[in-house]
């Protein structure tokens, strides 16, 4: 296939999927030459994109056609798609008033749906490659392992909100990477939201972690922060669209995000494991005696506030203020000292049929001679599945483990299943491998092995929330509500 066909066939593409006006298809073409920097081709052939939904193919004919022309070389074609795909996206204005015409006509859902549509259309969202990242449910958790991109083990970028040299734009999650080609975001799109009577915008990730995966962002570049107003932003999420989850990472290094320095929320369409928590012991509080607060059944620490807004606002943010200067030395729990603040909350919301559920995950990122990783993080035994940050999402039970292990899990399973001892560099696993042969019967095949090194990985990582939780129990948990006045139900 020569380039002008497929460009052609791009540019059909864009007419059936990006909603590209036929007017403005030839302009569209000519804008797609000038990206690729060739100055001439021969007239429409009338190529069609042949029911194409999503771009990956065209773009890959594409590319193939222009390293074979000598247009670019092998090795640019993600910056050349990004810029082809760019020049064939309405531009973000349009798109805002597509969205907020559907939002009013057919409400959030339609809205959202379309957009993130869009947003894969358009290659932004690279749903082929997320569609391809192994995920399963394990020990009640999701598992997945993310191939798509390395392990994020440097704390002191998400401090920094990974900001590069330059300070335009200051981070990456700036309102002004929007067509920005440094970062090959020609094809971000984002719509203008309100929370707190503040202007904000929302997008979606290009390497979500489930089901629409959405970035909240504020529009001033100013640090994550949880205070009280950090709950009434949730809920007028949660009230603007109240078929997502939303929730906000502790804003601490080691506990948190990978974007610290930049304020913003992550949520979307997807019934993550602790939104099903159940309740292990249900608790009350005189002043709100129609609200409802759980100490949840659940690895981590967590408690849920139920109820109208104000009731869970002003419970919500007693329960925040309380952890945040909890001290315990006998639990290791240190909330303040020479290095900083150590105690936060993760706030997570959905709406139900009782108002809103708040589940406020207690959070310590404290560090000892011991565990130099964090306390209150996964152990050391656990560091060759999972050394990241155990951030928002994983705290409600979805798991994003690095995509290496694709391969060494693998090689493992082939181990058990040949009844082999480990390779040599494959040492760091020997828990797993033990743990995962004794899964197994005593004649494993291949597929008994791989069943059991699943089961495992659920395991680990119910452990790994386990390292995570402030109170191991949650007899400890209801003690610390005590304290602050709350009764259990009789």
């Amino acid at each position: 296939m020569d380039i002008c066909e497929a460009i052609d066939r791009l540019t059909d593409y864009a007419a059936k999927r990006l909603e590209l006006d036929p007017r403005d298809a030839v302009y569209a073409r000519n804008t797609v030459l000038a990206v690729l920097g060739v100055d001439s081709c021969a007239g429409f052939t009338g190529a069609d994109c042949g029911g194409a939904e999503t771009p990956d193919a065209l773009l890959s004919d594409l590319c193939e056609a222009c390293v074979a022309a000598g247009v670019f070389a092998h090795g640019e074609e993600d910056k050349y798609r990004d810029a082809v795909m760019g020049a064939l996206s309405l531009p973000p204005g349009e798109v805002e008033k597509r969205f907020a015409r559907l939002f009013a006509e057919e409400g959030a859902k339609s809205a959202t749906d379309w957009l993130y549509g869009y947003s894969v259309a358009n290659d932004y969202v690279k749903k082929s490659v997320l569609d391809a990242n192994p995920r399963f449910e394990a020990d009640g958790l999701v598992i997945t392992i993310n191939k798509a991109k390395p392990e994020f083990r440097d704390p002191k970028k998400a401090a920094s909100g990974n900001a590069v040299k330059g300070g335009y734009p200051r981070c990456t999650i700036c309102r002004e990477n929007e067509g920005f080609a440094g970062r090959n975001k020609r094809t971000l799109r984002t719509v203008s939201i309100k929370l707190g009577g503040e202007d904000w915008f929302w997008q979606y990730s290009p390497y979500g972690y489930f089901r629409q995966h959405g970035i909240a962002v504020n529009e001033k570049h100013i640090p994550m922060h949880v205070d009280r107003a950090a709950f009434t932003r949730l809920m007028d999420f949660a009230d603007m669209f109240p078929h997502y989850f939303i929730g906000c990472n502790a804003a601490l290094p080691r506990i948190g995000g990978s974007v610290l320095a930049h304020d913003h929320y992550q949520g979307g369409g997807e019934t993550l494991p602790l939104h099903r928590a159940p309740c292990a012991v249900r608790m009350r509080c005189a002043d709100f005696p129609s609200a409802r607060i759980d100490v949840l059944d659940w690895p981590g620490t967590v408690v849920r506030v139920s109820g109208g807004r104000e009731e869970v606002t002003e419970l919500s943010d007693r329960i925040r203020l309380a952890w945040e200067s909890f001290r315990s030395d006998e639990l290791g729990i240190i909330p303040h000292d020479g290095e900083g603040q150590h105690n936060a909350v993760s706030p997570t919301v959905v709406r139900t049929p009782r108002g809103y559920e708040m589940n406020i995950i207690l959070r310590s990122n404290i560090t000892s001679a011991r565990y130099p990783d964090g306390v209150f993080h996964a152990h050391p035994e656990f560091h060759v599945i999972k050394k990241e940050s155990i951030g928002l999402i994983e705290a409600q039970g979805l798991f994003i483990l690095p995509g290496r292990l694709d391969g060494q899990l693998s090689v493992l399973a082939d181990c058990i299943a040949a009844g082999r001892a480990l390779p040599e560099d494959m040492a760091d696993f020997a828990l797993v491998y033990e743990e995962t042969r004794a899964r197994c019967p005593s004649r494993p095949d291949s597929e008994d092995a791989r069943g059991a090194v699943k089961e495992e990985l659920g395991s680990i990582c119910r452990r790994i929330l386990g390292n995570t939780a402030v109170f191991k129990t949650p007899d400890i948990t209801v003690g610390f509500l005590k304290g602050l006045g709350f009764a259990c139900n009789d």
